[in-house]
């Protein structure tokens, strides 16, 4: 199983959404529990969220890859978690 790194900020709706996607697929899904989600706010890990390329938050890695940037739906957040546990 990977780890799944999110950049996010505190103010934006996008990622406070995509929050709640990522709590409503784990509580659904049993086979999501063991994935390490690494939450960084960009503006308080600043020195760690400029070591990555991306423009928008929320914006998913697993390992070095983007996964996704930018407004997020449920049915994209399940195809990163998928691919996490693979």
């Amino acid at each position: 199983m990977q780890s799944i790194t999110v950049f996010e900020t505190s103010w934006c709706p996008y990622c406070k959404r995509a929050r709640e996607y990522m709590d409503e697929l784990l509580k659904e899904y049993p086979k999501y529990a063991n994935i390490n989600l690494n939450l960084v706010d960009e503006e308080v890990e600043r020195e760690l969220a400029n070591q990555y390329d991306y423009y928008y938050v929320p914006t998913f890695y697993i390992g070095d890859d983007k996964q996704y940037e930018g407004v997020v739906t449920k049915e994209i957040i399940q195809t990163i978690f998928d691919k996490a546990i693979i």
